[in-house]
């Protein structure tokens, strides 16, 4: 017996499930590669299904007598614009906290600046969850062949079950074709659906209003946590019925449903975001989506969604047949307790897609909050909120979208930057007297950039490190006109801003932040206080660097800006240099500090391996080696912060060390202990303030990019095939990932080596393809694929390895 077979026996025989499967009584419920499927209905919301159309989302519960529907939009927020962020002392006091922590001085800086840098949040505001749709329908109390599903080819929840005789089925989806949430209630047999359709509680203010065939919810999203409790948009729901058969009748705050044959619900959403009327545009969305029939509705979800997700295929290995036949839920419990399901790691690479197609489409006004789309109410109510986390959090909810073939998925974040970087330039001008723009730690939908708290909320390169997305869009996609038009006006802005804000550090003559912090961590200082404000953190000098490199090369290529060109030149050189502490680590700060919290889920300073390419094996192999010690450290102090983006931090980090098996390890760890039974991602009760685990979206999305860069990477200026395949992956197969270069890539492996590459250009163009130690240049011409095997690579003279 296989140790995949054994390790699924055994874990299987825990769970109960063996004797079932051996008979076969479950073999007509195994799913399909792309499919969650599940044999109880959802009790919690990280058991329920995500639905989404990059604005309204849906949580599907799958209940029998009573399904409920999490709903939630992206525009759903509490808050306003804010005018006054800036704390007024800030300006009056930089350069005397500047002073003090050049003199070693830093507890009596970081009182000063606890005093004088955090930012006013007055009207921040959060996404807030919507009452939830309920359906309570009349149904036996007993059912059987019970099973609910979501299929990720075709982004639609089903349940099925079967009552007195009578099979049951619900389909739900979110049409971004249609711009509607759809509902089918449907059964075999003649006027058997009979339910009551009502909303619950919401926990903003708001009314219900019931018309002949429509359920309307009119509310404010008003809190008092992060607003004043009067700041929000107003918003209204809007449930439309059309059934078949049976009778339709308003109750006082319901509709009943009565001995229909087949019945579908139409659910519009709208929100005064950017001024529109939520009425309006409700009463136009479901208009329109009223005069087509069922299957028009999903043959054109299908059609607009399926080409998008259909761009990738992943094959890196067959499961068992036991594997295939468990719900999903007990299937992810197996393999936490150490069994084989090369399957459902690449369900999970496609469930990351899934949701980003779900959460973010080239329309969407806002682009993935903390949670995405979806609210479960809990972010929310956190100091954090469900708001968009400059230092690291909405970077990785879009790491997979160039790479994974879903480029314009990040157009809603491109649109909130260039509204962020106008705000921040008042921030840069208040705040330090500079030109350009900036950003620190968090940002809502109307631009703040302000700094938040002290100890989290002085990330002064916070806009930079957003901004490296434009970039890669540029990269990836060669849109001379993108980076003329979208990138490089905000780039060269930011660039504008660190020219004049950053100062000469005295002992060495370096070219430094500060003060700032790096993203959440503080050290100790020599009086054995603890301080998080700093000159000169690493994860500062790795984003200037980025910026300054970044506009250098922009200007270079669109030939303008020479003599702004030189000034960065000049700067960059003046850098400070990375440098490897007592321990053998990466330092995090300028100085060889002691981590005040050496078990702290953020590794900033590790920007530098990855998103950035500033630290890799084969070019800088010291300072990889540093880096990979400050990793090991982390996770060998006790308690270390186990956070879903943390786990995913890791995949990525080894991927780029090219340490495939551990990789691997951490991908495989991410899925078995970071995520719910619907295999979303969480945030572990215990970690930054959470009294329970918490759904956020990005170690979904940051897990799919990591198992991405095992298979290709294209940071270091050439396309490298398979550069940390996992030795458990010994044969396999991807279709559709993207390099920088404007490429796409199909490429299949056996037993752990390449067989062959098909690589296609979007334009003529010349570039370096590496396998291991051998390279090879090749000439591209537009749209013409080439092949490659493994016999056609050539070793690369020592003296250019890694070039």
């Amino acid at each position: 017996m296989s140790l995949s077979r054994r390790g699924f026996l055994q874990g299987a025989a825990a769970l109960g499930v063996v004797t079932k499967i051996a008979h076969g009584q479950k073999g007509n419920t195994a799913g399909v590669r792309d499919e969650l499927w599940y044999d109880k209905p959802a009790e919690q919301w990280l058991e329920a299904l995500p639905l989404g159309n990059g604005r309204l989302g849906a949580m599907a519960f799958g209940g029998v007598k009573h399904e409920r529907i999490a709903l939630s939009e992206s525009t759903a927020w509490s808050g306003a614009p804010t005018k006054d962020g800036v704390n007024p002392e800030a300006r009056t006091h930089l350069d005397e906290i500047r002073r003090l922590l050049f003199e070693g001085r830093y507890d009596e800086a970081q009182t000063l600046a606890g005093r004088s840098l955090p930012g006013r949040m007055k009207n921040f505001g959060t996404n807030l969850p919507l009452p939830e749709l309920l359906i309570d329908c009349d149904m036996p109390s007993e059912v059987g062949r019970y099973r609910r599903s979501l299929n990720l080819d075709e982004a639609i929840a089903n349940v099925d079950w079967i009552a007195d005789g009578v099979r049951y089925r619900r389909e739900v989806f979110s049409s971004h074709a249609d711009r509607v949430l759809v509902v089918r209630l449907h059964s075999d047999g003649e006027n058997k659906i009979s339910f009551r359709l009502r909303f619950s509680a919401a926990v903003f203010p708001g009314s219900v209003q019931v018309q002949s065939d429509a359920l309307c919810f009119d509310g404010h999203a008003w809190e008092k946590m992060h607003s004043d409790g009067r700041a929000g948009v107003a918003l209204r729901i809007e449930a439309r019925i059309q059934a078949d058969g049976g009778t339709v009748r308003a109750l006082q705050d319901s509709i009943e449903v009565s001995n229909a044959n087949d019945v579908r619900i139409l659910l519009a959403v709208g929100t005064s975001f950017g001024d529109a009327d939520p009425k309006v545009a409700c009463e136009d969305t479901l208009h329109a989506a009223s005069g087509k029939s069922y299957s028009q509705l999903r043959r054109a979800h299908l059609d607009d969604f399926q080409p998008l997700y259909r761009r990738m295929v992943l094959d890196i290995g067959v499961s068992s047949k036991l594997a295939r036949n468990l719900p999903t839920d007990k299937r992810r419990k197996v393999l936490e307790d150490g069994a084989d399901d090369p399957e459902l790691l690449a369900l999970f690479f496609q469930y990351g897609r899934y949701l980003t197609i779900a959460g973010s489409r080239e329309d969407s006004p806002l682009p993935l909050a903390l949670q995405g789309i979806w609210n479960d109410g809990l972010a929310s109510s956190m100091g954090w909120t469900d708001d968009f986390h400059l230092d690291i959090n909405t970077e990785q909810n879009y790491w997979p979208a160039e790479v994974c073939n879903l480029s314009e998925c990040q157009t809603p974040l491109f649109r909130l930057l260039e509204g962020l970087s106008r705000h921040g330039q008042t921030t840069a001008a208040e705040m330090y007297g500079a030109p350009g723009w900036v950003a620190h730690t968090v940002t809502n939908p109307w631009g703040y950039s302000a700094p938040g708290g002290l100890g989290w909320g002085i990330f002064v390169t916070a806009g930079v490190w957003i901004s490296l997305q434009l970039w890669e869009h540029w990269r990836f996609g060669q849109d001379v006109k993108f980076l003329r038009e979208r990138a490089y006006p905000i780039l060269r802005s930011s660039a504008e801003f660190f020219l004049q804000y950053m100062t000469t550090e005295p002992k060495h003559g370096w070219l430094v932040t500060g003060p700032s912090e790096s993203p959440e961590n503080a050290y100790l200082t020599p009086t054995g206080g603890r301080a998080s404000v700093s000159m000169g953190a690493t994860c500062d000098r790795v984003l200037v660097e980025a910026l300054f490199s970044m506009c250098i090369e922009a200007s270079t290529m669109l030939d303008v800006d020479s003599e702004f060109r030189g000034k960065l030149e000049s700067a960059r050189q003046k850098l400070p240099p990375f440098q490897v502490g007592k321990h053998g680590q990466l330092q995090e700060w300028l100085e060889d500090f002691d981590e005040a919290y050496p078990n702290h889920r953020h590794t900033s300073h590790l920007i530098s391996l990855y998103p950035e390419c500033q630290i890799s094996p084969r070019k800088t192999p010291q300072l990889a080696r540093a880096a990979e010690v400050t990793i090991e450290r982390r996770l060998h102090a006790p308690n270390w912060e186990q956070s879903e983006w943390g786990r995913a931090n890791l995949v990525v980090y080894y991927a780029r060390l090219l340490k495939g098996d551990e990789a691997q390890r951490y991908f495989v760890g991410l899925l078995a202990k970071s995520t719910g039974a619907n295999l979303l991602t969480f945030s572990s009760g215990g970690v930054a303030g959470a009294e329970q685990n918490i759904f956020a979206i990005d170690g979904n999305t940051a897990g799919t990019a990591g198992l991405a860069e095992m298979l290709v990477q294209s940071q270091g200026g050439e396309i490298e095939l398979l550069p940390a395949l996992p030795a458990a992956w010994r044969t396999g197969s991807v279709k559709g990932l993207c390099a920088r270069g404007g490429f796409v890539i199909d490429l299949s492996w056996g037993g752990g080596r390449l067989r062959s590459a098909f690589i296609r250009s979007c334009g003529d163009a010349k570039a370096t393809v590496r396998y291991g130690e051998k390279t090879m240049r090749l000439t591209f011409q537009k749209n013409q694929p080439l092949r490659i095997g493994p016999g056609m690579f050539v070793e690369t003279p020592n003296h250019n390895r890694g070039i």
